[in-house]
Order: C-alpha cells, then structure tokens, then sequence
C-alpha cells in the first residue's frame, strides 16, 4: 500500500482496537454496562473495518488485465464504501436497539464490578488517542499546506485515511459517551445515564456512516482531478510552444494513485506526423512532472475548427495568446 494509503495508521488502528474490543467484552460481562456492550461491538467494527482496507489495498495491486485495462485501484474504494455503509451502520443499529432495550428493561451496574467499565474506557481512550495521533501525522504527510481538515476528508482520494481519522474521532466520542453514562449511573445508581450513553454511540456510528458513505461514493462514481491539479495540467499543456489551443480536457481517478487525462489539442495544420508525436511526448512529459499521479495520459492531435469545436460549458477552452 503506498504512503498515501496510510498503511503505518491502519494497523495501530487494527492492534488498538482489538485489544480495547477484548477488554470491553470482559467489562461488560462482569458489570452489566450497555454502555460498555455498545463500545465493544464498535471496537469489533472497527478491527474489521481495518482488515477491510488493508484487503482492499491488498487487491488493488493486482497488475491490469484484459478485463481491468486500467487496473484495479478503485478495489481500494469499494472496500472503503463498504466499511463506510455496512460495518459502521451495523455498529450503530446493535447500540441504538442495546440501548433501547435498557431503556425499556433497565438494570443497575453489578456491585462488585461497577469499576472496570471506567478503568477499562480511561485505558481505552488513551489507546485511541495513540491511534489518532498516527493517523494525523500519516495525514499530514499528504495533505496540502494549509488545508483544512474538513476539505482534507472531502478531498482525498486515497479513502482509507479520511476512514481511519474519522474512526479514531467515532471512537473518542463515543468512549466519551460511555465514560459519560457509565460515570453517571456510578454516581446516581440511575441506570437510564447508561442506556442513554449506548444511544448516543449508536446514533454516533449512523451519522459517521452517512457521511463517509456519501464522500467514498463520489469516488465510486468518478472524481476528476482537484482544482489545482486541473490548473497544473493545463498549464503544462499550453506551456510549451507546441499547443495553439487546449479544445477539451477531461481527468478522472481511476484509483488513488492514478489519474487518467484525455486532452484534445489543436496544432498547426503543417505538423507532420513526426512532429506531432514528438509535442505530444513533449507534453507528457510536462504532465507527468506537474502531477506524478497523472500515469495514463491520452491526447488527440487536432486542427481547430471554431464551427466543428465550440465553446463547451463543461470542457477547457484554452486559447493560446500570440506573442
């Protein structure tokens, strides 16, 4: 998996989550804390959500074939969505219906145990704090200086960071909800705190699913290259003195590292075939120097032809300044 994938921040999320899910099973089974059944199930999730995108970084690899020509980076993506949908909404629903139930069937926290469930949330918040702290800093290596994280969730191409930062994020709020209910029942010996903490955790997972699900399935669909990226490659296109106008530019990710551009270019009608091979090498090379993951690059020669080429209102129309 490549930098980008975040593969340093996927497995501390895999080995924290494990051992946390372990210990609030043993939590639970000693203290009766719905609460504490809500968080492991979640941390269960998410050691199989980590699994998932590492499979999925795994089956991207795979070398293009005749049925995949361009590969299969976007492997990388439908493991994302699927993570994103069904593991995170399947987490949320369990602690919504856990904690209805307690709401409906209340009982109090085991006597003997009521503390474990707060030494086991207070070692696992620092845990996921570990896990957050790797995911920023594996974040930071690629997102651009001065981006917001919000945009940084938003825009990403690579899914598997934005879903192991907001993993990380899911599960200090949620270990903050549960601390939050368990603490009160302690103190109140109401039992209704924990059963609210555990619908708060499970309304948490649905809203963290709704919005990785809508942002990894734009990637599904088809994301062309990022506004600055798009003005890169232009520029590289009509940089050289080869090009007397960009007529069409289209860019779409057909994984996280690779972008494919297909450009139609207008050059003098007294190129040769020679010397129109030779620009169209010239500008890929510039391409492929303004933006690395720009790996699958088609151009069509062309002579413009204002009555055949109009003004698309979607499409680059670049027209060369003379000198």
């Amino acid at each position: 998996m490549s930098a980008s994938g975040g593969g340093k921040a996927i497995l501390a999320a895999f080995l924290a989550n494990m051992g946390i899910a372990l210990a609030k099973f043993v939590a639970w089974a000693l203290s009766g804390s719905a609460s504490m059944l809500a968080e492991a199930i979640h941390s269960v999730a998410d050691s199989g959500n980590q699994l998932l995108l590492m499979l999925g970084g795994r089956k991207a690899k795979r070398v293009a074939d005749r049925e995949h020509p361009f590969g299969y980076g976007r492997e990388r993506y439908v493991y994302a969505f699927v993570v994103s949908i069904i593991l995170f909404s399947v987490g949320g629903v369990f602690a919504i219906y856990e904690g209805i139930d307690k709401l409906t069937h209340p009982h109090a926290l085991d006597p003997v145990w009521w503390w474990l469930p707060l030494v086991v949330l207070v070692v696992a918040i620092g845990l996921e704090s570990f896990s957050l702290r790797t995911a920023v800093r594996e974040s930071n290596l690629v997102r651009e200086k001065g981006q917001s994280w919000v945009s940084f969730v938003r825009r990403a191409k690579a899914p598997e960071l934005p879903v192991v930062l907001l993993e990380d994020i899911g599960a200090l709020t949620g270990l903050t909800f549960a601390l939050l209910g368990v603490g009160l029942t302690v103190i109140t010996g109401n039992p209704l705190f924990d059963a609210l903490g555990t619908l708060m955790i499970g309304t948490l997972l649905v809203v963290i699913a709704i919005i990785l699900g809508v942002e990894t399935k734009s990637l599904l669909v088809g994301e062309g290259a990022n506004q600055a990226d798009h003005d890169r490659i232009v520029e590289a296109i009509v940089y050289g003195p080869e090009v007397e106008k960009l007529i069409h530019l289209k860019t779409l990710y057909l994984g996280p590292d690779e972008l494919l551009v297909a450009a139609k270019i207008a050059l003098p009608a007294d190129k040769t075939v020679r010397e129109a091979a030779d620009d169209i090498d010239d500008i890929e090379k510039r391409i492929r120097e303004a933006v690395p993951v720009a790996r699958a690059i088609y151009i069509e020669p062309d002579i413009y032809r204002p009555s055949l080429d109009p003004e698309p209102s979607t499409d680059v129309f670049v027209l060369k300044s003379s000198d």
